[in-house]
């Protein structure tokens, strides 16, 4: 008889994953992310189990965007009030906002996608504070 693996919330042991995000568009660098952040990686990965790794991203004012988004694309937000929408595009918000706002999009839209994104650590230069937790270097494919 086979019998399906569930992963114990004791079994959990995330790893320090840094990233480059030197000239990688921000979609594909969030859709790795994602699944690091996530643990959709790994073998054992469990849904209800935050199991994923904790992302180190630097140097994310060398990302860029393709085409024509960095004046043409359009991010909005909505108070809830009458004539509350607010609009900003790339440009006004940075680039290392725009990375979290798509790894954010990335994630499943559930209780733990506020876990996840704590575990989530950008820098705009290859300067970061996490040093001392000997983070590994992954390539984005």
């Amino acid at each position: 008889m086979f019998k399906t693996y569930s992963k114990k919330a004791d079994e959990v042991n995330h790893r320090w994953v840094l990233v480059d995000a030197a000239g990688v568009p921000p979609g594909r660098l969030a859709t790795f992310v994602a699944t690091r952040l996530s643990g959709k990686y790994q073998s054992t990965f469990t849904p209800h189990i935050d199991s994923g790794d904790h992302v180190v991203v630097i140097n994310a004012n060398e990302s860029w965007l393709t085409g024509d988004k960095y004046k043409t694309k359009k991010y909005y937000s909505y108070s809830g009030y009458h004539g509350g929408i607010k609009e900003t595009n790339p440009k006004t918000i940075g680039k290392v906002s725009v990375i979290e706002r798509a790894i954010l999009g990335m994630l499943p839209k559930n209780k733990l996608q506020a876990d996840r994104m704590k575990r989530l650590h950008v820098f705009a230069d290859e300067n970061h504070t996490h040093a001392a937790q000997k983070p590994e270097k992954l390539e984005v494919k």
